[in-house]
């Protein structure tokens, strides 16, 4: 049996997967950590986490499975929202700003990618070199943009979730807080059940097209005015 057919990626590209992730998983975990910062909380800070170093934000079981099953985590960003002046308008920035920087991420590296086009990089690399660069792009774009989605689905433990309950009365979040772990077994149904992704959470990972087909536009209408 060819077990690699059960696998997100192919085995091939999986060293480019791996660095995405380094580059994607840092920068999104160091994002919480930066504003959760400037804003008086000195736990990140503490706790070494104020830093692009991958070493320090990767959970490597969470990484397995992003490889194996294309679903994964890093090491969670600790936040005392009691330091923050204003705890739930700074509590939904601090959770926004990891998301959005896979966001911002994906869109700098497709105009790196429309840079190096523009400049005529590749005329002269080997047809190998050429390939191996598009495949590093192509993952930088596609993951960030999925990590921008999966991180805003509203259940724990992800941003979304966090979010959700800085907006919501803070009654109405202390009783959403008594079923945390029956909405953590519903993410896990709607990832592993096939059937059950496809009419849940499948069509919200479809989004990552339309945003991708945006960037392309902008880019493109950025270069177009070069030409």
């Amino acid at each position: 049996m060819d077990f690699s057919s059960f696998l997100p990626f192919p085995i091939e590209e999986m060293p480019f997967v791996f660095v995405v992730l380094l580059i994607s998983f840092a920068i999104h975990e160091f994002s919480h950590a930066f504003f959760a910062d400037r804003f008086g909380d000195p736990t990140p800070r503490s706790m070494g986490r104020l830093t692009l170093n991958p070493r320090v934000h990767i959970d490597w079981l969470g990484m397995i499975f992003f490889l194996i099953i294309g679903i994964g985590w890093a090491k969670p960003v600790l936040v005392n929202r009691a330091k923050f002046k204003s705890p739930r308008l700074m509590g939904i920035i601090v959770s926004l700003a990891g998301p959005l920087s896979n966001l911002v991420l994906a869109f700098v590296s497709l105009i790196i990618y429309y840079s190096l086009l523009q400049l005529h990089v590749f005329d002269g690399v080997s047809e190998g070199g050429v390939k191996a660069i598009k495949l590093f792009f192509n993952y930088m774009v596609i993951q960030n943009i999925f990590l921008f989605i999966l991180n805003l689905i509203p259940f724990p433990p992800l941003d979304g979730y966090r979010i959700l309950e800085d907006l919501l009365p803070r009654s109405m979040a202390m009783k959403l807080k008594a079923y945390e772990q029956w909405l953590f077994f519903a993410i896990l149904l709607m990832v592993f059940i096939p059937p059950v992704r496809s009419v849940t959470i499948g069509p919200v990972f479809a989004l990552q097209w339309p945003i991708l087909g945006m960037f392309n536009q902008a880019a493109e209408l950025i270069f177009g005015a070069f030409r």
